[in-house]
């Protein structure tokens, strides 16, 4: 997934100075951003008050769209270098294409996982004949400074592991929860877990006391720690947990995030984290050249040209604002 953003901040994040080392319960408002030809989504990462969640760094939620009359999501070539994206949705499919020669489908609650490492591009698009309705989310994983610059790759897993209880089935994306782990890649400790929750369960879900987490709302009416979290906010829980109490009052998705909290600061700049100006001012040199980040064979149009950078070099403001 793209920041299509033609004016993206720069900004440094990582780092433990501000991870919360207690329960907390922190609500996160999105901000609107149009992804595309006719993809609107709410951003929660980075936010205007925290930037990160472990070594998750940023997460787009998008619809239910009603995409029955249009193309829905159309996102051109475009590069990453220095994480991981995660392709995860509710309803509908997109058909994933990258320079290493991946082609994909990624249909609901199905793994769509590539990590950039040193550099790749791809696109993004509804396949011609579609689902009605366009719902999910787009998260990046940040990767430690050991494993940034590793080969490119996709891997697209249909099956995942599932942890359940009366009334909660939940899916594990990345990650280990409870006694069930992805078969995706990780590269630091962090867990990502899709929790569908039936009408009136009230369950509590295990956690590691070491990780920092967070609670995206999908859809339906949940109390989240006995907080209200509507479809498209996110709630920031700190660490220090042992547990999370849920409360379903409707048939509900969230999706639990969490990790220990990233060691490293990193500077994130539209599609690329490096570990500095000079990183990012490379990946823009070789992604204008049309070198590093190789070709998307197959979509129907131009690559999507890089940003401007800003004129001045940022300076560090760590996790939080």
């Amino acid at each position: 997934m793209s920041n299509l953003d033609r004016q993206p901040a720069l900004s440094v994040c990582g780092g433990r100075g501000f991870v919360v080392a207690e329960p907390v319960r922190e609500l996160l408002s999105p901000r609107t951003v149009k992804l595309g030809e006719s993809t609107e989504v709410r951003r929660l990462l980075p936010n205007l008050g925290r930037r990160m969640v472990g070594a998750w760094c940023f997460v787009d939620h998008y619809g239910p769209d009603d995409i029955a009359d249009e193309p829905g999501m159309q996102v051109a070539p475009h590069p990453h270098a220095g994480l991981q994206t995660v392709s995860w949705l509710h309803e509908g499919e997109v058909l994933h294409r990258d320079s290493v020669g991946s082609l994909a489908t990624v249909r609901p609650r199905e793994l769509g996982l590539m990590t950039s490492g040193r550099g790749i591009s791809h696109s993004e698009e509804s396949p011609r004949q579609h689902a009605r309705f366009l719902h999910g989310a787009q998260l990046w994983v940040a990767l430690p400074d050991a494993h940034r610059h590793v080969e490119p790759h996709f891997q697209h897993h249909a099956e995942l592991p599932q942890v359940t209880a009366p009334g909660l089935t939940a899916t594990v994306i990345l990650g280990t929860l409870d006694t069930a782990t992805s078969p995706g890649s990780t590269y630091s400790p962090i867990v990502g877990a899709d929790l569908a929750l039936a009408a009136d369960t009230e369950t509590r879900l295990p956690l590691d006391p070491d990780f920092e987490y967070a609670v995206l709302s999908m859809s339906g009416e949940a109390h989240v720690d006995g907080v209200p979290v509507l479809p498209g906010s996110m709630l920031y829980l700190g660490s220090g947990r042992t547990e999370l109490p849920l409360r379903a009052l409707s048939d509900a998705g969230l999706m639990l995030l969490g990790g220990e909290p990233f060691e490293e600061e990193i500077v994130m700049f539209w599609n690329w984290i490096g570990r500095s100006h000079d990183d990012i001012a490379r990946a823009r040199e070789d992604w204008m050249n049309g070198t590093r980040f190789g070709e998307v064979k197959g979509f129907d149009g131009p690559p999507i040209p890089a940003p401007e950078l800003p004129p001045t070099h940022l300076k560090a403001r760590g996790r939080v604002r």
